[in-house]
């Protein structure tokens, strides 16, 4: 498939702001943060250059997991709101040219969802079919056994949870609160339509995020995985369970009611590390998704058969700049489109993990993968507290009783199973957890440093009322990154990353649209790519320093910017993270700057 030039939509070019409820503003001083407090921040968030909020789950919910565990699509979760709340939000939101896209989670629901309770209630209920149930199998000895050997998600166990009350196991891919859904049977899926997306489609939500977008269809005999981790009952099986044989088909009916609406999409999509498979799901031919979510960026550095098990910055910078160039080589000659995204509500802070956190080098390193962002194409995607240049809890203040996801405390509870209470495992660990757990990104946003809990009821609390602990601890260095210090400060993390999305928005045939190429593959310290407009349109030179040091840099020469010999090539800078530096051929440390090509 060969394309000429990119069409343009709005989406493209579109800046989506991430949302995690819980954590992102109080507005009543119960420690929660809710729709209102959202909507509160509205202002806050158009001012970043945002287009669109996306919003994590907000529905009626157990929270096991955190809301992706959802016991009623069409309600709201009670600590945040009220229906008429997220009316109001995507009201106001609208009115400020800000489009709404919600998380839309159908691989599974929750166990306490009224058509699971009635699935369980036994084996002739009419919803039964609805789950995906299996009978057990049995040992030599007979002993009973799950129907394969697959691992779940979160922790060491089995996907299969025996249900005493009708003799079948049931399966969860996630939590065992979390049971998947039948896709194979056509009166669910039409269920899921009417309850997940036209619901919501009505009341005027522009799109959603796709949970999970690959693992609909299951492969109906669930084949044992093979055995890449002999120290475990229960193997990885992601590559059994995604992109199954039914996925497109489901996926033809899903767009067929959300271009009814005009509604965009953007997957989940893990592992699928092969490029052409991962095109079926983005060609615009195919009118399946607008954009997927490919992981190789943020599983830099994760373990092989489980993400913890490896050591604090286990990757080199090759490997980081092979994962980008994956993510931005989808779109060359396609019709597809591809998506920036550095940190979300499942990934460590980006600033610990791809710089320094020091306090000498966090606020460097935060401007640079802002450059590093702003400059690659596709939908560009960030995370809250991400443009203050938030970073992990630091092990020393933050201690493992804080970590409140069902991903950690299940990892902990797989190594006191396997190790007892070695204390050298168990710190080992918990230095995992430190650098790469899901906690970080959920940790409450700062807002104002000098107020109590870092500000994230700062609004109640000046309205007089009583103000809660948060639902989680606040960032232990929350009066040092805040928003309240960096909204006036021109040289703030803040105001760098307004910089660069206003730079990308006066460049998009360059930095949203254009073609990418990374130079001196295997230099591991400096990153420098060239982008280009289509049609051998402008280029521009972006170079990024990843170490602590004053690095020297040799400007590519005509040849490496695909230009004849003879062409006087002039490198204009444009573009900086350190304002006000001499312009030279030594970068300071975590340095990122741009350059426009002038031949």
């Amino acid at each position: 498939m060969t394309v000429s030039s990119r069409t343009k939509h709005w989406w493209k070019h579109a800046v989506v702001y991430q949302i995690y409820p819980a954590s992102y503003c109080d507005s009543n001083g119960d420690g929660v943060g809710d729709l209102p407090g959202i909507t509160s921040k509205l202002d806050y968030i158009s001012s970043l250059g945002v287009n669109v909020i996306w919003i994590c789950p907000m529905y009626d919910s157990p929270q096991v997991d955190m809301g992706y565990d959802i016991a009623n699509y069409e309600d709201i979760y009670a600590p945040y709101g009220t229906l008429q709340d997220m009316e109001t939000l995507i009201r106001e939101a609208h009115s400020r040219g800000i489009r709404v896209m919600l998380d839309l989670v159908i691989n599974h629901s929750s166990d306490k969802h009224a058509w699971f309770q009635e699935s369980r209630t036994s084996k002739d209920s009419p919803k039964r079919d609805w789950y995906v149930w299996r009978p057990a199998k049995y040992s030599p000895s007979g002993e009973r056994l799950p129907p394969n050997n697959w691992r779940c998600n979160f922790g060491g166990g089995s996907v299969w949870e025996w249900d005493e009350e009708t003799g079948e196991y049931y399966l969860h891919l996630f939590a065992k609160e979390q049971p998947d859904l039948n896709w194979e049977n056509p009166e669910t899926r039409r269920a899921i339509y009417a309850s997940a997306m036209e619901f919501w489609l009505e009341r005027g939500v522009d799109g959603f995020r796709v949970d999970t977008v690959n693992m609909y269809s299951k492969p109906i005999d669930f084949p044992d995985a093979p055995i890449t981790d002999p120290k475990a009952p229960f193997q990885p099986a992601g590559m059994l369970y995604c992109n199954g044989p039914r996925m497109h088909e489901f996926l033809d009916e899903m767009n067929a009611i959300l271009s009814k609406y005009g509604a965009i999409t953007v997957g989940e999509l893990p592992n699928t590390p092969d490029m052409a498979r991962v095109l079926r799901y983005v060609s615009a031919e195919a009118k399946q998704l607008d954009m997927v979510f490919q992981f190789d960026v943020v599983d830099v550095g994760f373990g092989r058969t489980h993400k913890y098990e490896t050591t604090v910055k286990n990757y080199t910078l090759r490997n980081l700049k092979d994962a980008i160039g994956r993510t931005q080589g989808l779109i060359h000659g396609t019709d597809a489109w591809t998506t920036v995204f550095m940190e979300n509500h499942d990934q460590a802070r980006s600033v610990s993990r791809f710089t320094d956190d020091r306090p000498e080098y966090r606020v460097a390193g935060a401007k640079m993968l802002a450059v590093l962002q702003s400059c690659l194409s596709g939908t560009q995607f960030v995370y809250q507290g991400q443009e203050i240049g938030t970073v992990n809890a630091p092990k020393e203040t933050y201690p493992l009783e804080n970590y409140l996801d069902i991903d950690s405390y299940l990892f902990v509870k797989m190594v006191k199973d396997r190790c007892g209470d070695d204390k050298e495992q168990l710190d080992k660990a918990f230095t995992a957890l430190q650098h790469l757990a899901r906690d970080h990104s959920r940790i409450p946003i700062a807002w104002n440093g000098k107020a109590k809990f870092g500000g994230f009821s700062e609004q109640a609390e000046k309205a007089g009322k009583e103000v809660k602990q948060p639902w989680m601890k606040p960032h232990p260095m929350a009066s040092e990154i805040n928003v309240a210090s960096q909204l006036d400060d021109p040289s703030s993390v803040l105001a760098f990353w307004r910089k660069t999305l206003k730079f990308r928005r006066e460049h998009p045939d360059i930095f949203v649209y254009g073609d990418y190429r990374t130079l001196q593959l295997d230099d591991l310290e400096t990153f420098t790519f060239v982008k280009e407009a289509q049609n051998g349109g402008a280029k521009a030179v972006v170079v990024l320093n990843f170490s602590t040091e004053a690095k020297s840099w040799t400007p590519p020469g005509a040849q490496e910017l695909g230009l004849s010999d003879s062409a006087d090539v002039k490198l204009v800078p444009v573009l900086s993270s350190y304002a006000g530096k001499d312009k030279g051929q030594v970068l300071a440390p975590f340095e990122g700057r741009v350059y426009l090509v002038s031949v």
